[in-house]
């Protein structure tokens, strides 16, 4: 059998031609991607490279590099919109996202008497995105707000896919969307991160419907308030990989609408395939700072 040589570009563009592919062929097995995938992927990288090598020079383009666009400027908010539950779209309540030293802040030190209530937020970046990457850096600091729910202790999240944010009601907690949780540790007992939270949403894993609200990745625990990296890989309405440090954590596919947290006069019907959405970052009672946020958007096919 002679295999036919395809010019498909950079790396980045050639695995994900390779996830289309290995998920087409093998879409029961997707949930992650272990250490044979990973071998594979780079057996089949390096035979793409050797076939692209066969061809003559004058048909070879360079190859492009991963073009990553910063999305926060370190300096101010500008771009990124507030939405806080009880409070209109743009009002950012007490000071909750401020920016300091080219960090993204989460903070609650202005809330008054040192009460959250219920005033969960996000914070969401200007733009909706269908194929792309992103990337940041994270950490948790200080103390959890007196009254936040014991499950909210180091808890935040990258929510991604979002509806837009002007179409959430005035009181609505979460936006409908994909959420890539963060988690950190207590110093003794094992919390992974990078998890998947599905608020209005559901997912396929194993070829099956998924309607759990959260689902543990596989990544080990991180303690204290070091800063770890997180990435998110969301090709459209199918295969979405969650990465924590270099390590793909989650794997799942054709995220729709569906589940808890759609409001009744959402205007999507449950089961529609979400291709796109808004990005944004939370702020659910723990003190969180963000830094480095990036997006490489990706070709479509």
């Amino acid at each position: 059998m002679k295999l036919a040589c395809i010019d498909i570009g950079s790396n980045a563009i050639r695995l994900q031609v390779l996830y289309f592919l290995i998920y087409k062929t093998n879409k029961r097995h997707m949930h992650h991607i272990n250490s044979n995938l990973v071998l594979l992927l780079s057996l089949t990288l390096i035979g793409l490279s050797a076939c692209n090598g066969n061809q003559s020079t004058d048909q070879q383009a360079p190859a492009a590099e991963e073009k990553w666009v910063s999305i926060f400027n370190g300096k101010d908010l500008t771009g990124w919109t507030p939405k806080i539950a009880g409070y209109e779209l743009g009002d950012n309540f007490a000071n909750t996202f401020r920016v300091k030293d080219g960090v993204m802040k989460v903070s609650y030190d202005e809330y008054p008497g040192d009460t959250f209530g219920v005033r969960f937020g996000h914070i969401f970046y200007e733009k909706p995105y269908s194929y792309y990457k992103l990337r940041l850096e994270y950490r948790f600091v200080g103390e959890q707000v007196a009254d936040g729910p014991g499950w909210a202790y180091r808890n935040n999240g990258i929510m991604f896919h979002c509806q837009p944010p002007e179409t959430m009601k005035l009181n609505q907690d979460f936006p409908v969307s994909l959420e890539f949780q963060l988690l950190a540790g207590n110093g003794t007992d094992p919390r992974s991160t990078g998890n998947l939270c599905t608020p209005g949403t559901n997912v396929v894993m194993d070829g099956e419907l998924v309607t759990n609200h959260c689902i543990t990745s596989t990544s080990k625990t991180y303690h204290g308030e070091q800063w770890v990296k997180a990435e998110v890989v969301v090709l459209g309405d199918g295969l979405v990989y969650h990465i924590i440090e270099g390590d793909t954590v989650m794997t799942y596919a054709q995220p729709q609408v569906g589940g808890g947290n759609v409001n009744s006069a959402y205007p999507v019907l449950s089961g529609t395939l979400l291709k796109e959405g808004y990005i944004s970052l939370q702020s659910e009672t723990h003190p969180t700072e963000f830094r480095n946020i990036e997006v490489m958007e990706l070709p479509s096919e």
